[in-house]
Protein backbone atom coordinates (compact mmCIF):
# COMPACT_ATOMS: atom_id res chain seq x y z
CA UNK A 1 0.00 0.00 0.00
CA UNK A 2 1.04 3.28 -0.75
CA UNK A 3 1.45 5.87 1.97
CA UNK A 4 2.01 8.58 -0.64
CA UNK A 5 1.00 8.05 -4.28
CA UNK A 6 2.30 10.23 -6.46
CA UNK A 7 1.32 9.82 -10.57
CA UNK A 8 2.82 10.92 -13.70
CA UNK A 9 1.09 11.53 -17.21
CA UNK A 10 2.45 12.12 -20.00
CA UNK A 11 0.70 12.28 -23.79
CA UNK A 12 2.87 10.59 -25.80
CA UNK A 13 4.65 13.11 -28.52
CA UNK A 14 1.88 15.32 -27.84
CA UNK A 15 2.30 17.19 -31.13
CA UNK A 16 2.55 14.43 -33.69
CA UNK A 17 -0.38 12.66 -31.74
CA UNK A 18 -2.74 15.50 -32.59
CA UNK A 19 -1.70 15.78 -36.13
CA UNK A 20 -2.33 12.13 -36.45
CA UNK A 21 -5.52 12.63 -34.93
CA UNK A 22 -6.09 15.07 -38.16
CA UNK A 23 -4.60 13.22 -40.55
CA UNK A 24 -4.95 9.28 -39.75
CA UNK A 25 -2.45 8.74 -43.16
CA UNK A 26 0.45 10.37 -40.74
CA UNK A 27 0.03 7.03 -38.23
CA UNK A 28 3.19 5.17 -38.45
CA UNK A 29 5.23 7.11 -40.64
CA UNK A 30 8.67 9.27 -39.66
CA UNK A 31 7.14 13.12 -38.76
CA UNK A 32 8.85 16.00 -38.00
CA UNK A 33 6.98 18.76 -36.16
CA UNK A 34 9.55 22.15 -36.46
CA UNK A 35 10.44 25.33 -37.91
CA UNK A 36 10.22 25.95 -41.40
CA UNK A 37 13.57 26.77 -43.62
CA UNK A 38 16.53 25.14 -44.24
CA UNK A 39 17.60 26.69 -40.44
CA UNK A 40 14.61 25.40 -38.67
CA UNK A 41 14.96 23.18 -35.99
CA UNK A 42 12.85 20.16 -34.61
CA UNK A 43 10.18 20.73 -32.39
CA UNK A 44 8.75 16.97 -31.94
CA UNK A 45 9.13 14.15 -33.57
CA UNK A 46 7.53 10.55 -34.60
CA UNK A 47 8.61 7.90 -32.45
CA UNK A 48 9.42 6.21 -36.06
CA UNK A 49 11.60 9.14 -37.00
CA UNK A 50 13.44 9.24 -33.43
CA UNK A 51 15.23 5.98 -34.71
CA UNK A 52 16.91 7.43 -37.04
CA UNK A 53 18.59 9.57 -34.07
CA UNK A 54 16.06 12.51 -34.69
CA UNK A 55 15.17 14.44 -31.49
CA UNK A 56 14.14 17.68 -30.54
CA UNK A 57 15.79 20.95 -30.77
CA UNK A 58 17.81 19.30 -33.37
CA UNK A 59 18.20 21.28 -37.01
CA UNK A 60 15.70 20.30 -39.19
CA UNK A 61 18.45 19.66 -42.00
CA UNK A 62 20.40 17.60 -39.97
CA UNK A 63 17.00 15.60 -38.88
CA UNK A 64 16.10 14.69 -42.59
CA UNK A 65 19.83 13.85 -43.51
CA UNK A 66 19.39 11.61 -40.24
CA UNK A 67 15.94 10.38 -41.78
CA UNK A 68 15.36 11.53 -45.41
CA UNK A 69 11.95 10.49 -45.56
CA UNK A 70 10.69 11.94 -42.47
CA UNK A 71 7.65 14.56 -43.89
CA UNK A 72 7.76 17.93 -41.93
CA UNK A 73 5.02 19.85 -40.53
CA UNK A 74 4.95 23.00 -39.39
CA UNK A 75 2.96 22.70 -36.66
CA UNK A 76 -0.59 24.30 -34.65
CA UNK A 77 -0.06 25.74 -31.34
CA UNK A 78 -3.18 26.54 -30.99
CA UNK A 79 -5.02 23.37 -31.92
CA UNK A 80 -2.68 21.59 -29.95
CA UNK A 81 -3.49 24.13 -26.73
CA UNK A 82 -6.91 23.03 -27.27
CA UNK A 83 -6.24 19.23 -27.40
CA UNK A 84 -4.23 19.99 -23.94
CA UNK A 85 -7.17 21.75 -22.27
CA UNK A 86 -9.53 18.84 -22.78
CA UNK A 87 -7.52 16.81 -21.11
CA UNK A 88 -6.56 18.84 -18.35
CA UNK A 89 -10.24 19.37 -17.92
CA UNK A 90 -10.87 15.50 -17.59
CA UNK A 91 -8.40 15.82 -15.01
CA UNK A 92 -9.26 18.71 -13.06
CA UNK A 93 -12.61 16.73 -13.32
CA UNK A 94 -11.62 12.88 -11.89
CA UNK A 95 -8.28 13.55 -9.52
CA UNK A 96 -8.43 14.92 -5.93
CA UNK A 97 -5.04 17.21 -6.69
CA UNK A 98 -3.18 17.95 -9.71
CA UNK A 99 -0.52 19.71 -11.08
CA UNK A 100 -0.02 20.54 -14.60
CA UNK A 101 3.81 21.29 -15.63
CA UNK A 102 3.61 21.70 -19.09
CA UNK A 103 1.09 21.52 -21.88
CA UNK A 104 1.41 17.46 -22.27
CA UNK A 105 2.41 17.09 -18.63
CA UNK A 106 0.56 16.29 -15.33
CA UNK A 107 1.41 14.94 -11.50
CA UNK A 108 -1.62 14.09 -9.39
CA UNK A 109 -1.59 12.78 -5.74
CA UNK A 110 -3.01 9.72 -4.63
CA UNK A 111 -2.35 9.42 -1.43
CA UNK A 112 -4.85 7.55 0.76
CA UNK A 113 -6.87 6.35 -2.12
CA UNK A 114 -5.49 2.60 -1.81
CA UNK A 115 -7.93 2.53 0.83
CA UNK A 116 -10.84 2.65 -0.73
CA UNK A 117 -10.18 2.11 -4.54
CA UNK A 118 -6.45 1.24 -5.54
CA UNK A 119 -3.92 3.65 -6.94
CA UNK A 120 -3.00 2.30 -10.06
CA UNK A 121 -6.39 1.01 -10.89
CA UNK A 122 -7.65 4.42 -10.47
CA UNK A 123 -4.85 6.10 -12.71
CA UNK A 124 -5.18 2.99 -15.00
CA UNK A 125 -8.92 3.92 -15.25
CA UNK A 126 -8.00 7.47 -15.90
CA UNK A 127 -5.57 7.03 -18.53
CA UNK A 128 -8.49 4.83 -20.44
CA UNK A 129 -10.90 7.03 -20.10
CA UNK A 130 -8.72 9.86 -21.98
CA UNK A 131 -7.24 7.94 -24.75
CA UNK A 132 -11.30 6.76 -25.63
CA UNK A 133 -12.34 10.10 -25.05
CA UNK A 134 -9.86 12.05 -26.93
CA UNK A 135 -7.78 9.19 -29.32
CA UNK A 136 -4.33 10.81 -27.64
CA UNK A 137 -1.94 8.04 -26.25
CA UNK A 138 -0.73 8.79 -22.92
CA UNK A 139 1.94 6.96 -20.43
CA UNK A 140 2.01 7.41 -16.60
CA UNK A 141 4.34 6.36 -13.58
CA UNK A 142 2.95 5.26 -10.40
CA UNK A 143 5.33 5.63 -7.04
CA UNK A 144 5.70 7.43 -4.27
CA UNK A 145 7.50 10.65 -5.06
CA UNK A 146 7.35 12.82 -7.92
CA UNK A 147 11.05 11.93 -9.56
CA UNK A 148 10.34 8.01 -9.60
CA UNK A 149 7.06 8.62 -11.23
CA UNK A 150 8.17 11.19 -13.80
CA UNK A 151 11.04 8.56 -14.46
CA UNK A 152 8.94 5.22 -14.59
CA UNK A 153 6.26 7.42 -16.84
CA UNK A 154 9.48 7.98 -19.31
CA UNK A 155 10.59 3.86 -19.10
CA UNK A 156 6.83 3.13 -20.03
CA UNK A 157 6.63 4.80 -23.05
CA UNK A 158 5.06 4.45 -25.48
CA UNK A 159 1.50 4.44 -24.57
CA UNK A 160 2.38 2.39 -21.28
CA UNK A 161 1.98 2.32 -17.90
CA UNK A 162 4.30 1.22 -14.49
CA UNK A 163 4.04 0.89 -10.83
CA UNK A 164 6.96 0.68 -8.58
CA UNK A 165 6.39 -0.15 -5.32
CA UNK A 166 7.05 1.51 -2.05
CA UNK A 167 10.77 0.46 -1.34
CA UNK A 168 11.67 -0.42 -4.47
CA UNK A 169 12.35 2.96 -5.65
CA UNK A 170 16.45 2.52 -5.94
CA UNK A 171 16.60 -1.32 -7.50
CA UNK A 172 14.37 0.51 -10.46
CA UNK A 173 16.58 3.75 -10.92
CA UNK A 174 19.90 1.92 -9.99
CA UNK A 175 20.24 0.20 -13.89
CA UNK A 176 18.93 3.60 -15.31
CA UNK A 177 21.42 6.46 -17.26
CA UNK A 178 21.70 9.20 -15.44
CA UNK A 179 20.38 11.49 -17.72
CA UNK A 180 17.15 9.95 -17.00
CA UNK A 181 17.51 12.56 -13.76
CA UNK A 182 15.02 15.16 -14.37
CA UNK A 183 17.34 17.89 -14.67
CA UNK A 184 20.17 16.41 -15.56
CA UNK A 185 20.37 17.85 -19.08
CA UNK A 186 23.23 17.57 -21.63
CA UNK A 187 26.33 19.68 -19.70
CA UNK A 188 25.60 17.96 -16.29
CA UNK A 189 25.60 14.50 -18.40
CA UNK A 190 29.04 15.41 -19.72
CA UNK A 191 29.93 16.09 -16.45
CA UNK A 192 29.03 13.28 -14.85
CA UNK A 193 30.60 10.91 -17.66
CA UNK A 194 33.67 12.77 -17.40
CA UNK A 195 33.82 11.71 -13.75
CA UNK A 196 32.87 7.76 -14.62
CA UNK A 197 29.91 8.36 -13.15
CA UNK A 198 27.25 6.91 -16.12
CA UNK A 199 24.20 4.93 -14.24
CA UNK A 200 22.00 6.02 -11.04
CA UNK A 201 23.24 3.32 -9.05
CA UNK A 202 27.30 4.74 -9.33
CA UNK A 203 25.78 8.37 -8.73
CA UNK A 204 23.59 7.28 -5.70
CA UNK A 205 27.15 5.89 -4.00
CA UNK A 206 28.59 9.15 -4.12
CA UNK A 207 29.15 11.06 -0.99
CA UNK A 208 27.38 14.04 -1.16
CA UNK A 209 29.71 16.56 0.21
CA UNK A 210 31.77 15.27 -3.49
CA UNK A 211 28.55 16.59 -5.57
CA UNK A 212 28.16 19.25 -3.89
CA UNK A 213 32.13 20.40 -4.35
CA UNK A 214 31.31 19.31 -7.98
CA UNK A 215 27.94 20.72 -8.55
CA UNK A 216 27.46 23.16 -5.68
CA UNK A 217 23.42 23.64 -4.55
CA UNK A 218 22.52 20.71 -7.65
CA UNK A 219 24.81 18.05 -5.81
CA UNK A 220 22.60 17.18 -2.88
CA UNK A 221 19.72 16.93 -5.15
CA UNK A 222 21.63 15.31 -7.96
CA UNK A 223 22.41 12.69 -4.81
CA UNK A 224 18.64 12.38 -3.39
CA UNK A 225 17.17 11.68 -7.08
CA UNK A 226 19.39 8.89 -7.68
CA UNK A 227 18.67 7.56 -4.16
CA UNK A 228 14.50 8.09 -4.77
CA UNK A 229 14.42 10.69 -2.62
CA UNK A 230 12.21 13.67 -3.37
CA UNK A 231 9.59 15.37 -1.12
CA UNK A 232 8.49 17.80 -3.62
CA UNK A 233 4.66 18.46 -2.91
CA UNK A 234 1.88 18.69 -5.91
CA UNK A 235 1.52 22.44 -6.45
CA UNK A 236 -2.11 22.71 -7.06
CA UNK A 237 -3.27 23.89 -10.87
CA UNK A 238 -4.09 27.53 -11.92
CA UNK A 239 -4.22 29.13 -14.86
CA UNK A 240 -1.79 32.09 -15.10
CA UNK A 241 -3.49 34.32 -18.14
CA UNK A 242 -1.12 36.99 -18.05
CA UNK A 243 2.15 38.56 -16.80
CA UNK A 244 3.52 42.18 -17.32
CA UNK A 245 6.12 44.74 -15.54
CA UNK A 246 5.91 48.61 -15.76
CA UNK A 247 8.50 51.15 -14.56
CA UNK A 248 8.05 54.61 -13.16
CA UNK A 249 10.94 57.27 -14.10
CA UNK A 250 12.04 58.83 -11.47
CA UNK A 251 11.93 62.07 -13.93
CA UNK A 252 9.56 62.46 -16.64
CA UNK A 253 11.53 62.26 -20.03
CA UNK A 254 11.34 62.64 -23.78
CA UNK A 255 14.59 60.52 -24.05
CA UNK A 256 13.44 57.85 -26.41
CA UNK A 257 16.23 55.67 -26.92
CA UNK A 258 16.45 55.38 -23.09
CA UNK A 259 12.48 54.42 -23.31
CA UNK A 260 13.34 51.96 -26.19
CA UNK A 261 16.48 50.21 -23.93
CA UNK A 262 13.80 50.30 -21.07
CA UNK A 263 10.90 48.01 -23.09
CA UNK A 264 13.93 45.93 -24.42
CA UNK A 265 14.75 45.06 -20.56
CA UNK A 266 11.50 44.04 -19.53
CA UNK A 267 10.47 42.55 -22.81
CA UNK A 268 13.62 40.19 -22.16
CA UNK A 269 12.82 39.68 -18.63
CA UNK A 270 9.27 38.52 -19.19
CA UNK A 271 10.53 36.48 -21.66
CA UNK A 272 13.01 34.84 -19.85
CA UNK A 273 10.01 33.99 -17.29
CA UNK A 274 7.94 32.86 -19.86
CA UNK A 275 10.76 30.23 -20.84
CA UNK A 276 11.14 29.30 -17.12
CA UNK A 277 8.05 28.73 -16.38
CA UNK A 278 7.53 26.77 -20.04
CA UNK A 279 4.66 28.87 -21.30
CA UNK A 280 4.43 31.12 -24.02
CA UNK A 281 2.01 33.99 -25.28
CA UNK A 282 -0.22 35.25 -27.65
CA UNK A 283 -0.60 38.87 -27.72
CA UNK A 284 1.42 41.74 -26.56
CA UNK A 285 0.37 45.04 -24.98
CA UNK A 286 2.67 48.33 -24.30
CA UNK A 287 1.29 51.25 -21.94
CA UNK A 288 2.84 54.57 -21.95
CA UNK A 289 1.50 57.31 -19.24
CA UNK A 290 2.54 60.91 -19.77
CA UNK A 291 3.44 63.66 -17.56
CA UNK A 292 -0.36 64.47 -17.27
CA UNK A 293 -1.12 61.20 -15.92
CA UNK A 294 -2.82 60.26 -19.71
CA UNK A 295 -2.64 56.66 -20.49
CA UNK A 296 -2.35 55.01 -23.23
CA UNK A 297 -2.11 50.83 -24.60
CA UNK A 298 -2.08 49.31 -27.77
CA UNK A 299 -2.11 45.44 -28.12
CA UNK A 300 -1.17 42.98 -30.80
CA UNK A 301 -1.76 39.20 -31.12
CA UNK A 302 0.62 36.83 -32.26
CA UNK A 303 1.90 33.18 -33.17
CA UNK A 304 2.34 31.60 -30.03
CA UNK A 305 6.77 32.05 -28.69
CA UNK A 306 8.74 32.68 -26.16
CA UNK A 307 11.44 34.64 -28.02
CA UNK A 308 13.17 36.97 -26.45
CA UNK A 309 13.95 38.48 -29.81
CA UNK A 310 10.43 38.63 -31.54
CA UNK A 311 8.66 39.57 -28.60
CA UNK A 312 10.92 42.76 -28.31
CA UNK A 313 10.37 43.42 -32.05
CA UNK A 314 6.47 43.08 -31.49
CA UNK A 315 6.82 45.86 -28.47
CA UNK A 316 8.85 48.25 -30.21
CA UNK A 317 6.38 48.32 -32.87
CA UNK A 318 3.97 48.80 -30.64
CA UNK A 319 5.40 52.21 -28.94
CA UNK A 320 6.40 53.36 -31.93
CA UNK A 321 3.03 53.29 -33.03
CA UNK A 322 1.13 54.46 -29.66
CA UNK A 323 3.20 56.86 -28.88
CA UNK A 324 1.95 60.56 -31.16
CA UNK A 325 2.14 63.14 -28.63
CA UNK A 326 5.30 64.04 -28.13
CA UNK A 327 4.98 65.04 -24.56
CA UNK A 328 7.24 63.93 -21.63
CA UNK A 329 6.85 60.06 -20.17
CA UNK A 330 6.03 59.22 -16.81
CA UNK A 331 5.76 55.56 -17.16
CA UNK A 332 6.32 52.10 -19.52
CA UNK A 333 5.35 49.14 -19.53
CA UNK A 334 4.90 46.03 -21.14
CA UNK A 335 2.26 42.97 -21.11
CA UNK A 336 2.19 39.28 -21.99
CA UNK A 337 -1.54 37.29 -22.73
CA UNK A 338 -2.95 35.02 -24.39
CA UNK A 339 -0.70 32.80 -22.57
CA UNK A 340 -0.43 28.49 -22.52
CA UNK A 341 1.41 26.35 -20.99
CA UNK A 342 4.31 24.63 -23.49
CA UNK A 343 7.74 23.29 -23.02
CA UNK A 344 10.52 25.37 -23.95
CA UNK A 345 11.14 23.85 -27.15
CA UNK A 346 7.80 25.02 -28.84
CA UNK A 347 9.11 28.27 -29.76
CA UNK A 348 11.00 26.54 -32.05
CA UNK A 349 8.84 26.67 -34.16
CA UNK A 350 9.97 30.27 -35.24
CA UNK A 351 13.70 30.50 -34.10
CA UNK A 352 16.98 29.60 -35.82
CA UNK A 353 19.40 27.28 -34.68
CA UNK A 354 21.67 29.52 -33.69
CA UNK A 355 18.94 31.55 -31.82
CA UNK A 356 18.23 28.60 -29.68
CA UNK A 357 21.42 27.83 -29.05
CA UNK A 358 21.67 31.88 -27.80
CA UNK A 359 18.53 32.15 -26.00
CA UNK A 360 19.58 28.30 -24.17
CA UNK A 361 23.23 29.53 -23.14
CA UNK A 362 21.38 33.12 -21.92
CA UNK A 363 19.26 31.06 -20.03
CA UNK A 364 21.62 29.18 -18.24
CA UNK A 365 23.40 32.21 -17.26
CA UNK A 366 20.33 34.07 -15.76
CA UNK A 367 19.19 30.34 -14.43
CA UNK A 368 23.00 30.54 -12.40
CA UNK A 369 23.38 33.93 -11.67
CA UNK A 370 20.23 35.39 -11.47
CA UNK A 371 18.12 37.13 -14.36
CA UNK A 372 20.07 40.21 -14.26
CA UNK A 373 23.47 38.51 -14.89
CA UNK A 374 23.34 39.51 -18.63
CA UNK A 375 21.77 41.75 -21.22
CA UNK A 376 21.48 41.98 -25.20
CA UNK A 377 23.74 44.45 -26.00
Amino acid sequence: MFERAIVHMDLDSFFVSVECLKNDALRGKPLIIGGAGGRGVVASCSYEARRFGVHSAMPVKMALRLCPDALVLRGDMEDYSKHSAIVTDIIAERSPMFEKTSIDEFYMDLSGMDRYFGCYKWSNELRDFIIKETGLPISFGLSINKTVSKIGTGEAKPNGKIQIAPGNEKQFLAPLSTNKIPGVGKETYKRLSFMGVRTVRILSEIPVKLLEREFGIMGKSLWQKANGIDYAQIEPYTEQKSMSSERTLSEDTLDLEKIRRMIRDMTDKLAFELRKDQKLCSCVTVKIRYADFNTYTKQKKIAYTASDKELCKQALSLFESVYERRQLIRLIGVKFSGMVHGSPQIRLFEDTEEQVQLMQAMDRIRNRFGKDSIHWA
